[in-house]
Parts: C-alpha cells; sequence; structure tokens
C-alpha cells in the first residue's frame, strides 16, 4: 500500500513539473512574439549622426568626430542629420533674416524653402558629408554624445568666420560700450538689442537765437549681436566686460549708427528672446525728464505811431511845417 502511494506521488509530482514546463515555454514564446510585434510597429528608429566628442566654434567637422546610431524616429529633433537623407526638416526665424530676403523667399521660394509665418522651413539639406568633400565648421558648442543640427554648422565649404553670421544684404558693424552702455557684459551673441544715441541738439528760435539741449532717442531696435570683441562664440556662461560689440545691419542702418556714435554716445538695451513687440519713437530730453515746461518766449510788439502829416512853407527868410489831416 505503502509502494502504491509513493508512485502516485511520484507521479503526480512529476505531472505539475511537466505543466509548469509547458506553461513556462508558453509564456515566453508570448513575450518574445509581443517584444517583436512591438519592434516591429511602434518603435520605428532612423540612423542619425552624433559627436563622439564635444566640439567648439570654429572646430572643423571630422568623420572620425561623428557615429551613427538609431533613434525612434517620432522623437528626432528638427534639423538632425540623418545618414541617409540630409537632415530632417526644421525651421529658421524671420528676425535672422532681413527684409529683402524675407520678401525674397515669400515671392520665390527657394528649392526646399517654404515660408512660414513664425520662420522659413527648411526640408532641404545637404549630407552632412557631401560628396564634393567641403569641409563643416561648428558654430556652436556641440557636446559629446548630442545630435548633430544644421544650425550648429556651417553649409558645405563655409568658413565659421564672422561672416557666416552674416545674411544677405547685412553688413558687420562695431560699437564701443562700457560697463554701462554694454548692460554689465551680459551681452551674448545672438542676442537682440535697443540702440540708444545721447547727445547735444542745437535749435533755432522765431528770432533766429541758437540753443542746445540734451536729448536721448532711439535710433535702432531690434538690433542683433553677431560677435562680442574679438569672439562670435555665444555659449559661455561667464560675464565679461566688452568694449565693442559687432551687429549685424543693413548699409542704410550702418550709416545712421556711424554717424550717431560720431557725434554722441550710444547706450544698448537688451531685447527679450520671446519679445516681438513693436516700440514707437521714443525721445526724452531735460525738460520732459524732469516734468518741466519750457518757459515761454515773450514777444515785444511795437507800438504802432501815429501818422502826421504836414506841409512845407516859407514865410519870409525861413521853412516853417504846418499840419493838415492825412488823407491816405
Amino acid at each position: 500500500m505503502r509502494v502504491v502511494f509513493g508512485l502516485v506521488l511520484i507521479l503526480g509530482i512529476a505531472l505539475a513539473g511537466f505543466a509548469v514546463y509547458l506553461a513556462n515555454g508558453y509564456v515566453n514564446s508570448y513575450r518574445v512574439a509581443l517584444a517583436k510585434a512591438k519592434g516591429s510597429e511602434g518603435i520605428a528608429t532612423v540612423d542619425v549622426y552624433v559627436a563622439t566628442k564635444r566640439m567648439n566654434y570654429g572646430d572643423r567637422l571630422e568623420t572620425e568626430a561623428v557615429r551613427v546610431v538609431k533613434f525612434p524616429r517620432a522623437s528626432v529633433p528638427e534639423g538632425t542629420f540623418l545618414q541617409q537623407g540630409g537632415a530632417v526638416p526644421y525651421h529658421k526665424p524671420w528676425d535672422e533674416l532681413d527684409e529683402a530676403t524675407q520678401a525674397k523667399l515669400r515671392e520665390n521660394p527657394e528649392p526646399g524653402v517654404h515660408p512660414r509665418r513664425d520662420g522659413m522651413k527648411i526640408t532641404e539639406t545637404d549630407d552632412l558629408f557631401p560628396d564634393g568633400g567641403e569641409a563643416r565648421y561648428v558654430l556652436r558648442t556641440i557636446e559629446r554624445g548630442e545630435a548633430i543640427l544644421a544650425t550648429k554648422v556651417t553649409r558645405p565649404g563655409q568658413d565659421a568666420g564672422i561672416t557666416s553670421r552674416l545674411d544677405p544684404g547685412m553688413r558687420a558693424f562695431a560699437i564701443k560700450v562700457d560697463v554701462a552702455s554694454g548692460v554689465s557684459g551680459f551681452l551674448r551673441p545672438g542676442d537682440r538689442v535697443d540702440v540708444y544715441w545721447t547727445g547735444r541738439v542745437s535749435s533755432y528760435g522765431d528770432e533766429g537765437g541758437r540753443s542746445s539741449s540734451d536729448v536721448t532717442k532711439l535710433i535702432e531696435t531690434g538690433v542683433k549681436l553677431i560677435a562680442i570683441d574679438q569672439s562670435a562664440y555665444g555659449d559661455s556662461s561667464a560675464t565679461t566686460i566688452a568694449r565693442t560689440v559687432t551687429v549685424s545691419a543693413k548699409p542704410q542702418q550702418v550709416a545712421a549708427l556711424a554717424q550717431a556714435q560720431s557725434t554722441g554716445r550710444l547706450s544698448l538695451a537688451l531685447v527679450g528672446s520671446g519679445d516681438t513687440s513693436e516700440v514707437g519713437p521714443v525721445e526724452v530730453d531735460q525738460m520732459s525728464l524732469l516734468g518741466l515746461e519750457a518757459p515761454e518766449v515773450e514777444k515785444v510788439v511795437e507800438a504802432k505811431q501815429e501818422e502826421v502829416c504836414t506841409i512845407r512853407t516859407r514865410k519870409g527868410g525861413e521853412m516853417v511845417e504846418i499840419p493838415i489831416p492825412c488823407t491816405n
């Protein structure tokens, strides 16, 4: 009896173990099938270029400095260079373009460039390493493991100097600043500033008299900075007191800034990164600053003299004037 009971117990344990084995195999096969289904349907990837080391402004982009990794297609940043097919379409803000370029793009869009309300959409970009072998240079710091973006490198064959930051029709102009007029060293390349002029203005009164007064006037708004002193590298977090700042301006603006700098003192006011408000005419003199009114000039009115009419008559050897009523 005991032998039969032992055999039944052993057989039961064996059947239970076999059932657990079959169930575990079924669960594992289900997990594998589910993972394959998720990989083929929900997580599509693309091959993108990322940096293998930190690269700073002006560095030449070499093939050894990048590698290809798989990145989820739905999470690829705009402007990322793909191993095949240039870069993912990205947007460039309108404030980085001069008015002539904006008008040109609206009337005759370039291939792969589509004007938008908030900028322009770029859909066609050369491969990171084009067949022609033209070199690219770094415009902004790229950290190790960061995807290579079109906005952080130059176009093929383009130098990373100050000229690469000038849009068509724009010119570089240097403005002398100090700790006060240069916003205490908080300016960075890429910032926008308003330019104020302070100087003495001469005026002439109604009587031909000459007077002069000190005036501060806003002469340019939203001017883009492209370099601080001799550096166009804007990723540093340290504050430095600049002696000069270089701005991107149209030729007419350059002439106005040159005239203003030679006849008075220029001061800069930093504009917020998201500020798109329009600023009207701004002019302040000493009287308006203190809330005073200019004294009225009293006009001296000469009294009209009464007209006297006379006739001359000779009486003997003497000439006599006799008053008579005026007829005119």
